[in-house]
């Protein structure tokens, strides 16, 4: 619910305290400043940020000019700390007033930014002490991979995938000096060793070795299969993955990657060639798997490949709190050892984001979102298609430039998507319309709280549906005699056969699109050059174009 008058008045009149936070930002505000505060109230419980109000009582509306597009910054702070934060903007009388509105941590999780945790201290900020962090995750219950494996010893765990590790972590973290450190001070630096040197449940999942997993975690295990039909029984091919994660990763990509067919598109003389199964989405999928299943259950992770489908399937339900629906702003991680470690080599950037990274891959490519349908509370079902459903959208998204797709985030991808398919947006994606309008994927029809959007001409050129662009921009010209009108105005000299039409006004049987034609051609409105199906129509340059509808 917006933000009353009411209640920011209420607010001015309380005590900034564990639930308010007031900030004056009269030009501006330093959003590294903002992600911390945000990170601050939410390991507090959450709270408001209010900016443009003077921090001390008594307390008046001063303006903001800070942070001019508020859903830029929405999803910035998406961005850098995976979690929705609405942002909110009011105009009033004595200036301009932004609300940010920090949700409660989950249970068992506590936030950071750039793997630092603030809380506040007075006016300013404080980093969360040691004890004050294993008190929030012991909140979730112990982390099942920080647990030390009893009997498990370094002789477990394969040295080269160790190795793999550690090069990878020096490259990510800047320090090449790690390349020198011995397995065992890489496994130490890397929390990997606990409570004495012992081995952990996540360094096994890591690097342990075939005959290190079968004795110790032998659930640690994935299992292949290719089916080349929907036939229950035996699979055309079945491998067993049990060894650590690093050992096989690079071999199961190989693996899927036989069978990754491509599929090709001709759009004028630009050809496209879309692997069935990209490589990141599928990656991040299986890592995933990996990283959030739960250990303590008995059962492997299964990975079904069909010819235009990828399943995953994890042992143990999401996480508490987190469900389908807010999956991309929530983010409980089961194993949070396991996920540090991966996090530290760069294979994990932080929680969620192999997720974002399979919605917009599905997006730029045509292909359907990732679903969960079938999760339950005993596994986690993910679900990759790999067909293209619209191939003339994936050109649309290459015409609008890789700067510019590198620059939308996720809920940018997923506002394209619904106007594509032309389903109902939900309010945090309608926000991000007027930046799209601004890079021009999308174009505006009308102006203010009326303004409506859709995506822009150069798809429909695209889609050779000239005429269902006329029809969808939705101009109000009171006659279909007008919208025939607007659309042969609309493509100039190159006028328009009677099949786009009929996508103007495809409600009418093609004899009515003809009648209506033959009455314009009459009034000198239009011309028609050739016969039948060849007839090309244009509009007369002694037309009158009066159109009363929004243009």
């Amino acid at each position: 619910m917006p933000t009353s008058v009411a209640q920011l008045q209420q607010w001015l009149l309380e005590p900034e305290g564990q639930r308010l936070e007031f900030k004056e930002a009269k030009q501006r505000y330093d959003f590294e400043k903002l992600l911390k505060y945000c990170v601050a109230l939410a390991n507090e419980g959450g709270g408001t940020i209010v900016l443009g109000v003077t921090d001390k009582r008594p307390r008046r509306i001063v303006g903001t000019q800070a942070f001019e597009d508020p859903g830029r910054t929405e999803a910035g702070l998406h961005t850098r700390l995976g979690h929705r934060i609405p942002v909110e903007e009011m105009r009033l009388p004595e200036g301009r007033v932004l609300i940010v509105h920090v949700p409660p941590r989950l249970p068992g999780t506590a936030w950071n930014v750039d793997g630092s945790y603030f809380k506040r201290a007075g006016d300013d900020l404080a980093p969360l002490a040691d004890h004050e962090l294993r008190a929030m995750f012991a909140e979730g219950g112990p982390d099942f991979s920080a647990q030390p494996c009893p009997g498990a010893t370094l002789a477990d765990l394969e040295p080269e995938s160790i190795a793999l590790f550690r090069e990878r972590w020096a490259r990510k973290s800047g320090d090449l000096r790690k390349r020198d450190l011995n397995d065992q001070q890489t496994l130490r630096d890397a929390e990997l060793l606990v409570d004495g040197d012992q081995v952990s449940y996540a360094a096994l999942i890591l690097f342990g070795t075939r005959a290190g997993l079968t004795r110790w975690l032998a659930q640690a295990e994935l299992v292949f299969e290719y089916r080349s039909s929907e036939a229950a029984g035996p699979a055309a091919d079945r491998e067993e993955y049990r060894a650590g994660f690093f050992a096989w990763q690079d071999a199961l990509w190989k693996k899927i990657n036989l069978r990754n067919d491509r599929q090709s598109y001709q759009d004028d003389f630009f050809r496209m060639d879309l692997p069935t199964f990209d490589e990141v989405p599928v990656r991040e999928a299986i890592l995933n798997a990996v990283a959030h299943r739960d250990y303590r259950l008995g059962g492997s992770i299964f990975v079904r490949q069909f010819a235009k489908r990828l399943e995953v399937v994890s042992p143990g339900g999401l996480p508490p709190g987190i469900t389908p629906e807010n999956i991309i702003d929530q983010q409980n991680p089961r194993n949070r050892r396991l996920a540090e470690a991966l996090g530290r080599c760069g294979l994990i950037e932080r929680s969620g984001q192999g997720l974002n990274l399979m919605m917009e891959s599905a997006v730029r490519q045509g292909k359907p979102l990732p679903s969960f349908a079938g999760t339950a509370a005993h596994e986690v079902r993910l679900t990759l298609e790999g067909g293209v459903r619209n191939p003339a959208f994936v050109r649309f998204m290459e015409r609008l430039g890789e700067e510019t797709l590198r620059s939308l985030s996720t809920l940018d991808y997923l506002a394209l998507e619904c106007l594509q398919q032309g389903r109902p947006m939900a309010p945090e994606l309608q926000e991000r319309l007027p930046a799209l309008a601004e890079v021009g994927a999308v174009e505006t029809i009308g102006r203010g709280k009326t303004a409506k959007y859709m995506l822009a001409a150069a798809l429909y050129a695209s889609l050779g549906s000239k005429g269902t662009y006329t029809r969808k921009r939705g101009l109000d010209h009171g006659t279909n005699k007008a919208l025939l009108l607007q659309h042969l105005k609309d493509q100039g000299e190159a006028g328009a056969p009677l099949s786009e039409f009929r996508q103007v006004l495809p409600s009418l049987p093609m004899k009515a699109v003809q009648k209506l034609l033959e009455e314009l051609r009459n009034e000198g409105a239009i011309n028609v050059l050739g016969q039948r199906r060849w007839a090309r129509w244009y509009l007369s340059d002694a037309a009158v174009f009066k159109p009363t509808g929004n243009t």
